[in-house]
């Protein structure tokens, strides 16, 4: 957008349309969202860049603040879910004419359209395609540099808290303390697992006992840190932690880009047609540990009275209260995805049993086996 701006000598705005409701997000979501917003501005005015919070849905706001301001081009970012793309749809109609609409796939590494052409069926097929775009898409940004063409008049000051006002959510599920918003502290996590934890990442991963995990995945939710940018980060670290470096490749960008892939392709993403261990976790801190989230998607099938159910039930928890619901990977991705831990979607055919019929079977023997499971109870034993 800055380049577009630049090469026709014109101001750049950027637009952030808040939207009263979004699926099952709370106030703890919308909090994370608006203070990583707030950096985003106090950015853009260091850069001379025009900041506006548009308060409502894009179809509404957008057309006529491009119309007010004369604005001579739109570049939106992009996601595969149906309610952005409907959005963005929205505001197509609306636009006049004349006006150029872009959308660009910013927070995958590789595109989702140029990763491949058509639904992928598993890791194993579109890995391969990933990997070999790689050189092309995994390089350095560009920087944003200071404008050097003002607004012909400031944008309007922010009230941050009638933004709070407008929002249609649950007041009730509230926010985290261990996770700071925005892209400052969200580079600090990168940071730590870097220097900490990375060396364990390929071997302790999957024991929620172990601090092996990135923990990123609410900054690269909302956009305050880029998965391009972690990889670039991490892997300045393979020739000392090759395996950790390829499994975290393997996590973030593979089957991210799976869960991206499905959800592009398929419109039944969310459907079958496309616990207390980890939940209260879930609940208290908004993200469970990844191989948690997978035991307890396939508890809720054991204990529902049919996949569809145990599918409702767990988009429903995981998108009220991780920070990071609301997204392909929390809907596909492996360790998270509760498509794949409740239908197999990218996943192979296991043994045929009751109830789980070829779907793979997880217990409470298997998760002691991994981890410490009384170490992990007694850390999140309930409080009374």
């Amino acid at each position: 957008a800055q380049r577009l701006a630049l090469k026709q000598e014109l101001p750049l705005h950027v637009c952030f349309c808040l939207v009263p409701k979004f699926l099952e997000a709370t106030i703890r979501h919308y909090r994370f969202m608006l203070r990583g917003l707030q950096e985003v501005a106090e950015e853009c005015a260091e850069l001379n860049i025009s900041f506006h919070l548009l308060l409502g849905y894009a179809k509404d706001v957008l057309p006529s603040f491009v119309v007010e301001h004369g604005v001579g081009g739109l570049v939106t970012d992009f996601s595969p879910l149906r309610l952005p793309r409907q959005w963005v749809e929205d505001v197509r109609e609306r636009l006049p004419e004349d006006v150029p609409f872009a959308q660009v796939d910013a927070h995958n590494i590789v595109p989702c359209w140029v990763a491949s052409p058509k639904q992928e069926y598993s890791a194993r097929t579109i890995r391969g395609k990933i990997h070999a775009q790689l050189p092309e898409f995994l390089t350095e940004f560009p920087p944003v540099v200071r404008h050097p063409h003002p607004p012909s008049c400031p944008a309007e000051p922010i009230a941050w808290e009638a933004c709070y006002s407008s929002l249609q959510v649950d007041q009730t599920v509230k926010e985290v303390e261990w996770a700071t918003p925005g892209t400052a502290a969200g580079m600090a996590v990168l940071k730590s697992f870097i220097a900490e934890r990375l060396k364990s990442f390929s071997t302790h991963r999957n024991d929620p006992n172990k601090a092996a995990l990135s923990n990123l995945s609410p900054w690269l939710h909302f956009g305050q840190v880029s998965t391009q940018r972690a990889i670039l980060e991490v892997q300045k670290h393979r020739r000392h932690y090759k395996d950790s470096v390829d499994a975290f490749v393997e996590e973030a960008v593979v089957r991210r880009e799976l869960a991206e892939n499905f959800c592009y392709y398929n419109e039944n993403y969310d459907s079958v047609q496309g616990n207390t261990l980890g939940h209260l976790q879930m609940v208290r801190e908004g993200k469970m540990h990844g191989f948690l989230r997978m035991y307890w998607a396939k508890k809720i099938l054991e204990w529902t009275r049919s996949p569809e159910e145990a599918l409702q039930f767990a988009i429903y928890l995981n998108d009220r209260y991780e920070l990071d619901g609301r997204d392909p990977n929390g809907y596909v991705g492996k360790l998270q995805g509760c498509l794949w831990s409740i239908c197999g979607i990218h996943d192979q055919g296991w043994a045929e049993r009751p109830v789980f019929g070829k779907i793979r079977y997880m217990n409470y023997a298997g998760c002691k086996r991994k981890f410490d499971v009384d170490q992990f109870e007694r850390r999140y034993a309930p409080t009374h």
